[in-house]
């Protein structure tokens, strides 16, 4: 027993000095060495792998490893900015530290394949796919890299579904993943469409401009194209209205634009780029990543999770959601998004208290054992304070309808009037922007930005509930459910719950020194409308995904569908607010607002639409969330 003790005190005095090393350039120079391979695959490919080995370590430590599409560079002698950057838990611990660039990309051999799908039975050495890469790597990894046999996998965004893919692997060594914000569903909610609509400024600055360039040959440099545009964006996409504009813009190199337009429905194309149904039997303890304010993957980060949880049960599975935008918990302090602040730095708690002990303990068999019966760490936002759940949503939370109603007012009470309707006219030449901000390109800060810009608009329908009488907390999916009528064929519907501040409303200045790198907090907070969750839905698509079917014009149509979840709570004072509207420009592309193929439409395909959204006793238009006892 008293040699036990000792040596958990000699372990706990050498962890405890490891913290306190200040992790370098130059210490992580003099600590490891770097070698790039070329392994095999089992089709006889073989990719680019940058390995990092800790010099001196005194034990076999655990491998963590990240498979990128964006470069495992610096190529050559240098090293990665990521080792004493958002791994320098790892390097401190002397981990092995692997990056590789995929398939296709970079330096690897092969051809690239955007979210390639998965092949859940494979026959032959030819069936490959980015869960095999993975397994291959790994066993490589295992025969000719001093390490203590276990592997941990991490990457945020489309790492992430390679990440999610090393969850598939089916090797031994790989114990604990952590995908991170990962591409999931390219058509119904991350990056690229939301529910069918083609989110244009992310799909032009990243594969138009740079990621979508072809690459015919390994590369060590590939530069970005010119600018298409050096006005606004709002300006710049109003003049190119059309996918067809766009497709000339494009030229005929970028192969996934060609995607993009031929697969408009949510056919084939994109339901084998789907991970989600494959998600079953995963061995790897897995580690969900998100944020709650994340513009691009918001959607995969909650589809992965439920996945798992449905298909994958017996599965050590863990999430955590904070308050951030795209990858800040990696690189960014995560104390508030634009004028919205957190009062906390949320990303470090991350770091250092949630991931890092995952993968301690899985890999190196170091720490406590996570808390699988509290396996969900949630930000509330509003309430800005972290909580934990066994089950999402909460079992301690109840389906809550909040009803539209004449007037602008929102209600818990269904209408009663026999007949009740607010109308507004959808014209594509006077899109709704997104921001009242000018902008070159898509801003994060939209995902919490005041939408009173918007309330001032005829073609926003604006309702407001009573000021709050207490605090009320929301958590998981919100549910649209409109009852509508158009006067032409077809409409996009956009819906944004959002909290407003009281009139009197301001944080304290302590904020400015704490979080604001000492500059004074000088926007007016005062009945600020806060955006808390906003999603949009192709009308087409109200019944079927893979069907589109058109409107009849002036006949009432039900349009039901989910926005992301959220965890936020109203505080006493605040008051909910839902707008309505048909166009998010230029987040989303441009609705001809008739029956055809948008991807063919000319400009004179566009039209106005007159639309109503019901709200009478008939025709009882509302909002679904799930309310926190």
């Amino acid at each position: 027993m008293m040699k036990k003790t000792l040596a958990t005190l000699c372990l706990m005095l050498i962890t405890l000095s490891l913290s306190a090393q200040d992790i370098t350039r130059e210490w992580v120079e003099r600590n490891y060495t770097k070698r790039e391979v070329m392994i095999p695959m089992r089709d006889g490919v073989k990719l680019f792998t940058a390995i990092y080995e800790p010099i001196n370590a005194g034990k076999l430590t655990p491998i963590m490893m990240s498979r990128t599409p964006y470069q495992a560079s610096p190529y050559g002698e240098g090293y990665s900015s990521t080792l004493w950057g958002k791994l320098r838990n790892y390097v401190r611990e002397k981990y092995v530290i692997v990056l590789q660039d995929v398939r296709g990309r970079w330096m690897s051999e092969g051809d690239f394949v955007d979210v390639r799908p998965y092949i859940e039975n494979k026959q032959t050495n030819q069936d490959i796919d980015e869960a095999s890469d993975t397994y291959d790597t790994a066993e490589w990894l295992v025969n000719n890299v001093q390490c203590n046999g276990s592997i941990g996998v991490l990457g945020t965004s489309y790492p992430g579904f390679y990440t999610t893919m090393a969850g598939l692997s089916g090797h031994p060594a790989v114990k604990a993943v952590a995908p991170q914000a990962p591409v999931t569903d390219w058509w119904m909610g991350d990056d690229y469409h939301h529910h069918g609509v083609l989110m244009i400024t992310d799909m032009l600055n990243f594969v138009g401009q740079y990621f979508g360039r072809p690459r015919p040959v390994p590369t060590k440099t590939q530069s970005r194209m010119a600018p298409f545009f050096l006005d606004d964006e709002y300006s710049f996409f109003l003049r190119k209205k059309t996918n067809k504009a766009l497709t000339e813009l494009m030229g005929d190199s970028i192969a996934f634009w060609k995607d993009l337009m031929a697969h408009p429905n949510y056919d084939a194309f994109w339901q084998a780029r789907d991970p989600r149904p494959h998600l079953h039997d995963v061995k790897p303890a897995v580690l969900v990543v998100g944020g709650l304010f994340d513009a691009e993957d918001c959607y995969g980060t909650w589809g992965t999770y439920k996945s798992l949880k449905a298909l994958s049960p017996q599965t050590q599975t863990q999430l955590i959601m904070g308050p951030w935008f795209h990858g800040a918990w990696e690189r960014d302090r995560g104390n508030h998004l634009g004028d919205i602040y957190f009062g906390a730095n949320t990303s470090e708690y991350y770091l250092n208290d949630v991931e890092f002990p995952f993968f301690q303990y899985y890999l190196n068999g170091v720490g406590p054992k996570p808390d699988l019966d509290n396996h969900i760490k949630m930000y509330i936002t509003g309430a800005d304070e972290w909580k934990q759940f066994d089950a999402w949503p909460p079992k301690n939370s109840k389906e809550t309808k909040i009803y539209l109603h004449e007037g602008g007012k929102l209600s818990t009470q269904a209408p009663k009037q026999s007949k009740s309707f607010s109308a507004y006219t959808s014209d594509p030449d006077h899109p709704v922007p997104y921001t009242d901000e000018i902008n070159r390109g898509k801003t994060r800060e939209y995902m919490t930005h005041d939408q009173r810009f918007a309330s001032r608009r005829p073609d926003v329908l604006t309702f407001y509930s009573e000021p709050m009488t207490e605090d009320l907390t929301f958590t998981g999916e919100i549910i649209a459910d409109l009852l509508v009528s158009i006067s032409t064929t077809d409409a996009d519907f956009v819906v944004k719950v959002i909290d407003e501040f009281p009139e009197d409303f301001s944080y304290p200045q302590s904020y400015a020194q704490r979080f604001n790198d000492g500059q004074p907090l000088t926007t007016l907070m005062g009945s600020y409308q806060m955006l808390v969750r906003g999603e949009v839905m192709r009308g087409r698509y109200r019944n079927s995904f893979e069907f589109p079917e058109a409107f009849k014009p002036g006949k009432i149509t039900q349009v039901r569908f989910a926005l992301p979840d959220i965890a936020h709570c109203f505080k006493k004072g605040h008051r909910m607010v839902v707008q309505i509207q048909s166009t998010w420009f230029p987040l989303n592309d441009l609705n001809p607002q008739q029956f055809i193929d948008i991807t063919k439409a000319d400009e004179m395909d566009f039209v106005k639409s007159d639309i109503r959204i019901y709200h009478d006793k008939a025709h009882p238009s509302s909002i679904t969330l799930h309310q926190l006892d």
